[in-house]
């Protein structure tokens, strides 16, 4: 048994890229289950290393008492996908997350989603071309900080993000953005 655990640990050492996983948890505890894990994540700082966890939802129209209702259902109920490296330190977090019953893989053993399985949940794996570097301006383009003007501190290949900094409230703040919302500021 010890031996398949040094092998397990040996093998996700050498994980390079980041795959899409499956947690199996207790019905109704997916967002509990995702709200704990990123709060984890924050704290033990491993943001490089579980870069997305995520409950597929999908809106369905129902009819209850002759009215139709817009409402939001679990495309997975009992399931939460998780974006990471997988290795020791991201397995026991998961793992030992309050909620998370285990892996979905033969005898809970994490396997990632082909790109088959994931193309089909609708998620985006395309690699986003980017035309600028550390140092850059750029405008942010999408989001809460749309129209925003920052200079690149960093680029996070892994997340497809880079960090700007804004003034705000007279100092300098670091905010993570993803690729596909900033525009290189040409001069």
């Amino acid at each position: 048994m010890e031996e398949k655990e040094q092998d397990k640990e040996a093998k996700w050492e050498h994980d390079t890229q980041a795959r899409w996983y499956v947690a199996h948890t207790y019905s109704g505890y997916e967002n509990k289950v995702k709200t704990d894990i990123e709060k984890t994540v924050a704290n033990r700082k491993l943001q490089d290393q579980i870069l997305e966890v995520a409950v597929p939802t999908q809106d369905t129209v129902e009819m209850k008492n002759g009215t139709k209702k817009q409402v939001e259902r679990k495309v997975f109920p009992g399931y939460v996908l998780i974006h990471m490296f997988l290795n020791e330190d991201t397995w026991y977090v998961v793992r030992n997350t309050r909620g998370v019953t285990g892996f979905v893989g033969p005898g809970s053993e994490p396997v990632p989603l082909t790109e088959d399985e994931i193309k089909a949940l609708g998620i985006d794996i395309q690699k986003v071309v980017i035309d600028f570097k550390v140092g850059d301006s750029v405008t942010v383009t999408a989001g809460a900080w749309a129209d925003t003007v920052g200079v690149i501190k960093s680029i996070n290949e892994h997340k497809q993000s880079v960090t700007i900094t804004v003034d705000m409230f007279g100092r300098e703040t670091p905010v993570e953005i993803g690729f596909a919302e900033v525009k290189k500021i040409e001069y």
